[in-house]
This record gives structure tokens, sequence and C-alpha cells, in this order.
């Protein structure tokens, strides 16, 4: 047994844990926090998104030892307008993938704000507008059965403009 102490959504929580746990069966079966979801427990789907220290994870694929220390943020943690733009723009169906669709998209508008590129970004430019195609590429690691995609881009663009418009003004 390893013992850590991870902060979960503001606060420290120590586990006494065997070493190969992931952080996602940490997260559920150690803490009770049922936000983050096992969907491929493969990295595939993005069902398990939450962020570590400010950047989107695959918890499905991280081990909680190796966290120790470190900030935790899962859907439980989450208060931010992103939330509502879903909603307002049917961003979910069944709600399976949306705790960690808006991990990820969170993570997502992080990266863009601090100048990261994408697939899609024209070699030797500065990412500029979130436009649905960058929006879709920088998504591309979560699914969604239902098909909520459009609902989903939506959502982001909606938050996203006035992080747009700041860039260009």
């Amino acid at each position: 047994m390893v013992e850590v102490t991870i902060r979960v959504n503001g606060q420290d929580r120590a586990l006494d844990i065997p070493p190969q746990v992931s952080l996602l069966d940490a997260l559920r079966e150690r803490l009770g926090l049922t936000g983050p979801k096992k969907g491929c427990d493969q990295g595939a789907c993005g069902a398990c998104t939450v962020l570590a220290d400010g950047e989107r994870i695959n918890s499905c694929l991280a081990l909680a030892v190796q966290y120790d220390g470190r900030e935790i943020t899962t859907i439980e943690g989450v208060d931010d307008p992103l939330q509502a733009a879903f909603v307002r723009n049917d961003g979910f169906q069944c709600g399976y993938c949306t705790p960690g669709q808006i991990c990820s998209a969170l993570g997502m508008l992080a990266e863009h704000k601090d100048g990261a590129p994408s697939a899609v970004t024209e070699p030797d430019a500065e990412p500029g507008e979130l436009t649905e195609e960058e929006i879709r590429e920088r998504m591309s690691g979560n699914l969604c059965r239902c098909g909520a995609y459009n609902g989903i881009v939506r959502a982001i663009q909606e938050v996203a403009e006035p992080e747009t418009e700041e860039v260009s003004s």
C-alpha cells in the first residue's frame, strides 16, 4: 500500500492504496466521486476526463500515486458558465459523457488561451478564433455516443466568444 494525498476539488484527501490503482478508480471507488465515468477504460472515449493542475487528462490512464500532492478537479468541483451553456445548447442527451466533455472543454479553452496549437492550426500561425473545425479537433478525444456534438460545439463557442473578442481587441 502507498499513502498519497491528493487535493480533490479544493480538499486534501488522504488515500492508502495499492500502487496500481488508477486515478479514476481512486476517485470513484475510494472517494465516492461519480462524475468521472468509466467508459472504455483505455483512454479512447474521454468519459473519465478530469483536470490535473488545470490540464485535462484521462484519469483511467493515470495512476493515483502519480498525483500525490497535486490538484485534481472533477465535474463535482466545477462551477463554470460552460455548464449552463451545455444545457442551453442541448450539449448532452443521456449525460454519461457530459462530465468528461465539460472538463475537457475547460482544459481545451485554457490550452487555446495559452496559445497551444491544434492539428488544424496552420503551421507557424498563432491559434486564432475557435472555429467549429478547431473546437471539433481539440475535443476529438471525447466521444458522445448520443451524437450531441453540434450542441457541445455551440456551447463551447458561446463560452469562448468573450475570450475570442478579448484576444482581438
